[in-house]
């Protein structure tokens, strides 16, 4: 796989522009955008500079990010605080992304979106006001292991790191969660079915597939 050197500046601009130009897929009326990436990777950095610059465009956005949609803790730490098959598998509520977030945005939906549904520092329901994304919009649903769960995006941009980097810009306290993102990697393969692939291991200094 062969990466072109860009600003992240220009990196939004372009990712911007390609969106102006995407015709959401089933006739939808909004634009679904998968901003993927390990934490390491902070996926919601780039979706909010993405959404800066399509709402500069006259885009209605919405961020949504996945860790608002954790599982509560009884289901999370059912094997233990730290094992890697329960973040991989079972940490995010995907049932709650399918009804909260997608359900709405289909053709004929309310296209009003809960943002988020838990809070994982107080392990409560975060009872979020629903929010409103009017057709022409761009729903960017940012956070890690994405792909191959049958979302249905019309883009799909993954953050890649390569092993070595993980690990440097993983916490300490999170190391525990590299085997699963190598599984997530070795599972989905996120640099072949990803739309537009990012190597973030500067995170200053971008390249992507183009």
């Amino acid at each position: 796989m062969r990466f072109e050197p860009i600003s992240r500046d220009r990196l939004a601009d372009v990712l911007a522009a390609r969106l102006d130009d995407l015709t959401p897929a089933e006739d939808a009326t909004r634009t679904r955008v998968a901003v993927d990436g390990a934490d390491a990777a902070d996926p919601g950095r780039l979706a909010a500079e993405l959404a800066e610059r399509l709402r500069a465009r006259g885009r209605p956005v919405l961020t949504v990010p996945t860790h608002g949609f954790l599982r509560p803790a009884s289901l999370r730490y059912e094997y233990g605080h730290r094992d890697p098959d329960s973040y991989r598998d079972s940490w995010f509520d995907e049932g709650a992304l399918w009804r909260e977030v997608f359900g709405p945005l289909e053709t004929g939906g309310s296209g009003t979106v809960l943002p988020d549904l838990w809070d994982p520092a107080t392990d409560r329901a975060t009872r979020s006001a629903r929010r409103a994304l009017p057709p022409g919009g761009v729903l960017l649903l940012s956070g890690p292991m994405l792909l191959g769960r049958w979302f249905p995006f019309d883009l799909t941009v993954h953050l890649h790191l390569t092993p070595a980097a993980l690990r440097r810009r993983t916490p300490a306290d999170e190391q525990w969660t590299l085997p699963a993102l190598a599984r997530y990697a070795e599972e989905a393969e996120p640099t072949t079915a990803a739309d537009v692939v990012v190597r973030l291991d500067d995170p200053e200094r971008p390249a992507w597939t183009g």
